[in-house]
């Protein structure tokens, strides 16, 4: 991300989007997509290329006009990635773009000092990693396993820092930005007390983010090697899920033939019955950990619109969110249970 968060702009033209007029200073942007996906972008996102500058324009405007101290980036490429994952629906992109910001003022903890070397240790543990290969509809794997954290040695926010500085990594691709991403997470060796620190709040956080506060298109998460006890987490926390997502969970135990439906073999660590060999977290370590100065850029303290409170800016689920802290009180009796 680059360019500045100012809002002084020239009006979009009511003509062809060659008529409108950007800054001298913000970065032109030059599309990377294959013809290929140019047409999946058409055909899923309604992503019209002879309109896309005429697109990003309108939801600059909307932005400069209804949160001038929104304090975002309003490049082309970065604009662009709300507009995909909200398929060029300009009032649900601004509301994303909001959403993604607000996240990132009221959880300080998550947010503060975010950087890839702040989090080396969660990467070193290897709890989050990207398999090398994307699957056949060119989707990147993020890797999950929350047995490689040790609780005592850091808060279970560091894990949520590195899973978002990933995230945040795969959606700088256009081809992520318009495949999405899958995700597979291993949770073998989970136990009770592990399990207990993911509680309501975190919960109920980290689902506002994935749904509602961040431009990227999870298209399935595969569950491998779940005890019982995610079975009671997952039954708590899939009312608060929109049907679409809650619909691309899947539970495979310990079926690798089951996961194996999903993802295929070939793109696969020897771990989960693949032939991609012995699970390497290296190369994407080194990657994120090389992309320091990128995040250092990117991610300026924010500052919200002098108008709303951050409570204010997130409205996709409040008022529901009475009803999610009732109900997820009860997470742990049956968390018992279920053990």
């Amino acid at each position: 991300m680059s360019g500045e968060s100012n809002c002084t702009r020239t009006s979009p033209s009511a003509g062809s989007p060659s008529d409108n007029e950007f800054l001298l200073d913000r970065p032109k942007y030059v599309c990377t997509l294959s013809p290929d996906l140019v047409t999946k972008a058409r055909e899923e996102l309604q992503e019209k290329p002879e309109w896309r500058l005429r697109d990003v324009q309108a939801l600059r405007d909307m932005v400069c006009k209804d949160y001038p101290s929104l304090g975002t980036c309003l490049d082309d490429a970065f604009l662009l990635r709300f507009l995909r994952a909200r398929k060029f629906d300009y009032d649900r992109a601004l509301q994303l773009l909001v959403n993604y910001h607000t996240c990132r003022r009221t959880w300080p903890e998550v947010f503060s000092n975010l950087k890839p070397s702040a989090i080396k240790p969660v990467l070193e543990s290897g709890f989050v990693t990207v398999l090398p290969h994307r699957d056949p509809q060119g989707r990147h794997v993020v890797c999950i396993r929350p047995d490689r954290w040790t609780p005592s040695n850091y808060p279970i926010t560091e894990n949520i820092r590195a899973i978002y500085l990933t995230l945040e990594k795969l959606i700088q691709s256009e081809e992520t930005q318009v495949n999405g991403i899958v995700i597979l997470a291993d949770y073998k060796g989970v136990s009770l007390s592990k399990a207990s620190h993911f509680g309501p709040f975190v919960a109920k956080k980290v689902i506002g983010i994935l749904q509602d506060g961040f431009p990227i298109r999870i298209k399935a998460v595969n569950i491998i090697n779940e005890p019982r006890i995610f079975k009671g987490i997952f039954a708590i926390i899939k009312p608060f899920l929109k049907e679409k997502i809650a619909n691309r969970f899947f539970l495979h135990g310990c079926d690798l033939n089951s996961l194996h439906q999903n993802i295929p073999p070939v793109i696969l660590p020897e771990e989960y019955g693949g032939s991609a060999g012995k699970l390497d977290i290296s190369a994407w370590n080194e990657l994120l950990l090389a992309s320091e100065e990128d995040f250092l850029h990117d991610f300026s303290e924010l500052v919200l619109p002098c108008d709303s409170s951050p409570h204010d800016l997130l409205v996709s689920g409040d008022a529901d969110e009475k009803q999610c802290d009732d109900s997820l009180r009860g997470m742990k009796p049956q968390l018992y249970y279920c053990y």
